[in-house]
């Protein structure tokens, strides 16, 4: 078994590893490839693989948390390895491998996350479990029907959309997101790079209601041949309570079905009630849960 830093050539095989370990994830080779490539920019990201016989068998990730004002803060993600292949040291050693970049970044307090039978090796490792978050899926047929907007309100796909202005929209609406920081300080270049420029982002199923000609609400949706992945579905403060979310998320799904998808992923925080009433109002079924986990390097 030997850990290295993983190559743009590695992303097929990582793909095939998550699509084991997590079923419900939705990213493609091609946007796998690009992220290994040309990391996330002024966050200090890389990824590790490990091999055995020449064959990749686990990965981790791991950046300075850039889009939160809480200092010193990093993350370590989707640490996970081939079934065949635990218990026998691998997580542990992607996981120094990981703190260790971390730590002459001047990174002190860090976030992972553990499905639930992997708790105990994060408490091993020094990681509390803080916060639960849920994955789940909805069928998509039948599709959802299109939902009419009310009065004042203009359904548009975000192809149509300044993306300065959907960062201001995406911005305002995550600074109370549920979490273990907030994230408060996404600057315009790592969004671009993490959701407009993402190679899985489908513009033309991605929705966003507009009010008076502000966006008031959009749900993203990034895509993988016939899975999708709901990846934020936002309100602006001042027009919650209008039935907004749910108003894109449905439309976003609509359009994702028509253009071939079959089946949707998502993920909320526990305490994420009313983004979590309007999936059950969907339809999605629970599927899996994960723990964020937190730790003090030293």
């Amino acid at each position: 078994m030997r850990i290295r830093v993983a190559q743009p050539d590695d992303a097929p095989a990582v793909v095939a590893l998550r699509a084991m370990v997590y079923p419900y994830l939705v990213r493609g080779v091609e946007s796998t490839r690009k992220m290994i490539a040309e990391p996330p920019p002024e966050e200090g990201w890389t990824a590790f693989v490990a091999e055995v016989d020449a064959r990749v068998v686990g990965w981790v990730s791991a950046q300075c948390a850039g889009w939160t004002s809480t200092p010193d803060f990093g993350d370590i993600s989707l640490l996970h390895v081939h079934p065949e292949h635990r218990r026998r040291g691998i997580g542990t050693a992607l996981l120094t491998a990981a703190t260790d970049h971390l730590t002459p970044l001047g990174v002190r307090r860090v976030r992972a996350w553990a499905q639930p039978d992997a708790l105990p090796f994060a408490r091993r490792h020094g990681f509390e479990p803080s916060r639960e978050l849920r994955y789940s899926a909805l069928d998509l047929d039948p599709a959802p029907v299109l939902p009419d907007p009310p009065p004042g309100v203009r359904l548009r796909p975000i192809a149509e959309l300044d993306p300065h202005l959907l960062h201001e929209a995406d911005a305002a609406s995550a600074v109370d997101e549920p979490g273990d920081v907030p994230v408060d300080t996404i600057s315009y270049e790592s969004w671009q790079y993490d959701v407009w420029d993402n190679l899985g982002l489908d513009k033309t199923a991605s929705t966003a209601a507009e009010v008076d000609g502000e966006i008031a609400a959009f749900s993203l949706v990034k895509r993988d041949g016939d899975r999708m992945w709901s990846d934020y579905t936002g309100t602006v403060p001042a027009y919650r309570g209008r039935g907004l979310a749910g108003l894109v998320k449905t439309a976003a799904l609509h359009w994702a079905a028509a253009g071939g998808v079959r089946v949707a992923y998502t993920s909320n925080d526990e305490a994420n009630g009313p983004m979590l009433a309007i999936n059950t109002k969907l339809g999605y079924r629970p599927v899996a849960a994960q723990w964020s986990c937190l730790a003090e390097l030293t």
